[in-house]
């Protein structure tokens, strides 16, 4: 890990709701919340709170020394796919072994609404 870079996963603690269009893509009460240094938390939701019926798995990759290397999928809602909106690290390196699994939505692209709360948009690097 980069001298100063740190990743906290802690359970979130929280009900979790995802919407993009109005569809619900995901509710959960199972969260985690990942902290990273530099970029806003962000919220891993088991596979099965998750409507994975409306996801299409892409070929998008990226790789992130602090997690490992992403798989992505889009969200067909209706007639419009969002591309690359959720991601995953199937197997993370060791230091990220709790999100192993879980899914992860571009914020600033969903309405996501945390115990109730809308949360604003927030812009992010390219390390997911």
């Amino acid at each position: 890990m980069a001298a100063g870079h740190n990743i906290v996963i802690t359970p979130a603690n929280r009900h979790i709701e995802v919407r993009v269009s109005g569809q619900k893509l995901a509710e959960s009460d199972r969260a985690m919340r990942l902290e990273e240094t530099g970029l806003p938390p962000r919220y891993y939701v088991p596979r099965e709170d998750v409507r994975t019926e409306l996801l299409r798995p892409t070929a998008r990759k990226t790789t992130c020394p602090f997690k490992g290397q992403a798989s992505y999928w889009s969200a067909q809602v209706g007639d419009e796919l969002y591309k690359n909106l959720v991601w995953s690290y199937e197997r993370p390196i060791p230091r990220a072994s709790q999100i192993a699994g879980l899914m992860c939505f571009y914020h600033e692209r969903v309405q996501l609404t945390i115990s109730e709360q809308h949360q604003p948009d927030r812009k992010t690097s390219s390390c997911r």
